[in-house]
């Protein structure tokens, strides 16, 4: 009894079932805990984002970072990963109605992303792909140097969407830096073709965008949170 007590503490996060659910979990949704990593001046913002994609292996002066998201989750890095690793189309944590994920051939290395789920063709082109994740490294298992279990995704993107690099970045939390769960998740969002030029394009249109990204990210992050933890809690209480 005491562990099924324990299971009904948390539970899975809702389907979405249509474009309009979509809409409605991910956009207009408030999430419970705010992602964006945020710094008070350009120069921190410049020195936090450098030492990420220095960790996964990325040219510091080819791409800027647009924003981080960050969030804690009460499950071991491994696992965390592990729960990456099955992204697809059906995940509950990814507004699949609006932008579903295939997989190529079934693997996580190569991921095409279709408008509204839609990959159908219409004289030779398919009108509702958006872009294609390329991956540059997928890195399943830590490095023997490496001090806080870090494992990553590392993805190259193109196909019209304007992202360069695409990273999800999982570690084994940091006490000094006052993260409390047991393992942190980092989404970067990297850009290349009007990338450098971002911060001084403050067009209504990137803050916009900006602003929709930053809302999708973090109900993405707060879903894959509640996801995890809810899975790594029936893992320890032994149901299946």
């Amino acid at each position: 009894m005491k562990g099924t007590q324990q299971y009904n503490i948390k539970s899975p996060p809702s389907a979405s079932k249509s474009i309009f659910s979509d809409i409605k979990l991910f956009l207009f949704n408030k999430p419970k805990e705010r992602t964006l990593v945020k710094v008070d001046s350009s120069s921190k913002k410049q020195n936090y984002t450098h030492s990420i994609l220095q960790r996964i292996e990325i040219d510091v002066d080819k791409y800027k970072v647009l924003n981080i998201h960050r969030i804690g989750i009460e499950a071991p890095a491994s696992y965390v990963f592990n729960e990456l690793l099955n992204w697809n189309g059906e995940s509950k944590c990814w507004p699949n109605h609006i932008a579903k994920a295939s997989r190529v051939n079934n693997k996580i290395e190569q991921i095409k992303i279709y408008l509204f789920g839609r990959d159908n063709f219409l004289f030779g082109k398919n009108l509702f792909h958006l872009f294609n994740l390329n991956a540059i490294k997928i890195q399943k298992n830590p490095i023997s140097t490496d001090f806080d279990n870090a494992r990553y995704l590392l993805y190259e993107c193109s196909g019209g969407y304007p992202i360069g690099i695409f990273a999800m970045y999982v570690r084994t939390s940091i006490p000094e830096r006052r993260e409390k769960e047991l393992s942190q998740i980092f989404f970067v969002v990297g850009f290349d073709f009007y990338g450098k030029n971002w911060g001084k394009r403050k067009s209504p249109f990137n803050i916009l965008w900006e602003k929709i990204h930053n809302r999708v990210t973090e109900n993405v992050l707060n879903r894959f949170k509640q996801l995890s933890e809810w899975r790594f809690e029936k893992l320890q209480n032994g149901i299946k």
